[in-house]
C-alpha cells in the first residue's frame, strides 16, 4: 500500500459523502478503512438519510475496508487507554489510527480530537 496516502477516518468519510467543499481536494485519493468505520458510516447513513441510500453508501464503501491484525488492535486500545482521559477517541478511531502509522499513512480527518497529533492530515471546519 505504499501509493496511497490517506487513512479516511469516518469524519472524513461522512463529511465527503455530505459535500463538504473541504474534502474535495481527496476526491481522487483511494478510501482505506477498516469494517468498524464502516459500521460507523452506515450508521451515520441510517440516522441521516433512507434505508436504501444508507445501504447503498454501505455497498460503495464496503469495498474499502481493510483487515486489521491483532497487533493494530492491540496497539489501539492501548493508544485509547493512555489518551482517553484527556481525549474522547472511540475504538475504531483508535484502530484507524493505528493501522495508518503501521501502513505509512496520514489519518485524514477532522476530528478535533485528533487535531494536534502527529500523522494526521486535519481538515478543519
Amino acid at each position: 500500500m505504499g501509493l496511497i496516502k490517506y487513512f479516511w477516518d469516518t469524519y472524513a468519510v461522512v463529511e465527503f459523502i455530505s459535500g463538504n467543499p473541504k474534502f474535495a481536494r481527496f476526491s481522487q485519493e483511494p478510501v482505506v478503512i477498516t469494517i468498524f468505520n464502516l459500521a460507523e458510516i452506515f450508521w451515520v447513513g441510517l440516522r441521516e438519510y433512507e434505508e436504501k441510500e444508507a445501504e447503498e453508501i454501505y455497498e460503495s464503501y464496503k469495498q474499502c475496508v481493510v483487515d486489521v491484525d491483532d497487533e493494530v488492535i492491540k496497539e489501539a486500545i492501548k493508544f485509547r487507554k493512555k489518551v482517553y482521559k484527556k481525549k474522547k477517541i472511540s475504538y475504531a478511531d483508535a484502530i484507524g489510527y493505528v493501522y495508518a502509522l503501521k501502513h505509512g499513512m496520514k489519518f485524514l480527518t477532522g476530528d478535533k480530537e485528533f487535531k494536534n497529533l502527529d500523522n494526521v492530515e486535519f481538515v478543519g471546519k
